[in-house]
């Protein structure tokens, strides 16, 4: 039998186990600082307006420091995520972002301003570090040094690449409706983005050479470092250049109507043009006619045929096609030479000589 003391004792470890589990504190995990939950908040309002630059061949986004100061004082629900620190000022968050290493602040490397202009840029395109990291309003800018946390849409987003790339790549197989539906739609696509350069090059043409003025229909449609909201703005910004002189204006306008009259003077005729639109449409009919179950009945068809299992009725095909190829019927006196005439009938007579010997 077992003993009760045995028992008794499992129970007595149990209940210390126990007690000092719960004696013991649990280990939490360390708070995150509120100044990266602060930059991390301010990075992603849209209010703090920011642009990517190049420093030191590193793309960064960054802002100027009188923009941060108007957007804190703007915004002062966000000073509540610093708990105690919530009444500090904009230039006290910004001293302290720049010790933690959130923000490092830049300068302009470009530092003159350009020919025909009369100020430098508000965000220039290229930063350099500055060698005093302290805050400053005038004419100061800040770099975020975090990497910012990627939205879901950009993740799902990654994912869809490597498929439009195969469905891409797929795209000889699709039906023919689709090859139409897609080619109409990248040919629409690609006819209004044309347009719509050509468009705002003869405006500012026209415009610049008449007036003087600089005026860009969609002035950030092409422009590189532009949101998606600035690169669909319809109306340009104020001209801040000089005026350009009259002797540009007429120069380039009489450049203008001497490449028109040339360019109409060597344009291609009605038949050249036919023709060309007959080749193009040719290469298109073959693209979109091409089809996986035409390509190998070609292929079938190349191969020779040969059939295994009937040899004597291929043996017969063979003789018959030979006696019509060699009939006498077929054959006239004067398409055999003389001489070829003369070898077969001495060779007949040297076989009947030997007969009869």
């Amino acid at each position: 039998m077992k003993k009760p003391g045995g028992a008794e004792k499992k129970k007595v470890r149990r209940s210390q186990s126990l007690q000092s589990n719960t004696d013991t504190p649990r280990k939490q995990a360390a708070p995150k600082d509120v100044f990266q939950v602060f930059a991390e908040k301010a990075r992603d309002h849209k209010d703090l307006v920011s642009r990517w630059a190049v420093l030191q061949e590193t793309r960064v986004e960054y802002f100027r420091g009188k923009d941060f100061v108007s957007f804190v004082r703007n915004h002062l629900e966000l000073k509540d995520i610093l708990e105690s620190d919530r009444s500090l000022e904009a230039e006290d968050i910004a001293n302290i972002l720049l010790k933690k290493n959130l923000l490092v602040r830049c300068d302009r490397v470009v530092k003159t301003v350009r020919p025909g202009k009369k100020k430098l840029s508000t965000f220039p395109a290229h930063l350099e570090i500055y060698h005093d990291q302290v805050f400053s309003e005038n004419d100061a800018f800040f770099a975020w040094t975090f990497v910012k946390r990627r939205p879901l849409w950009q993740t799902l987003l990654s994912f869809c690449w490597p498929v439009l790339t195969l469905a891409i790549c797929l795209f000889p197989v699709y039906p023919h409706q689709v090859k139409l539906l897609i080619l109409y739609s990248c040919a629409g696509l690609l006819l209004l983005i044309l347009c719509v350069l050509l468009l705002r090059g003869l405006v500012f043409g026209a415009l610049w050479i008449l007036l003087g003025k600089r005026f860009w229909l969609f002035p950030n449609i092409l422009a590189e470092e532009a949101t998606l909201k600035e690169l669909f703005q319809f109306w340009p910004q104020k001209d801040e250049g000089e005026r350009p002189k009259w002797t540009a204006r007429l120069f380039y306008a009489i450049a203008g109507v001497v490449l028109i009259s040339l360019l109409r003077h060597h344009a291609p005729d009605e038949a050249a043009r036919a023709r060309y639109q007959k080749r193009v449409s040719n290469i298109i009919d073959d693209v979109l006619e091409w089809s996986p179950s035409l390509a190998l009945s070609g292929m079938i068809e190349k191969q020779p045929v040969v059939n295994i299992t009937e040899p004597n009725d291929n043996v017969t095909d063979n003789k018959s096609s030979d006696e019509k190829l060699f009939s006498s019927g077929d054959l006239d006196d004067e398409t055999i030479p003389n001489e070829e005439v003369d070898e077969v009938t001495e060779t007949t007579e040297d076989s009947d000589h030997h007969q009869n010997i």
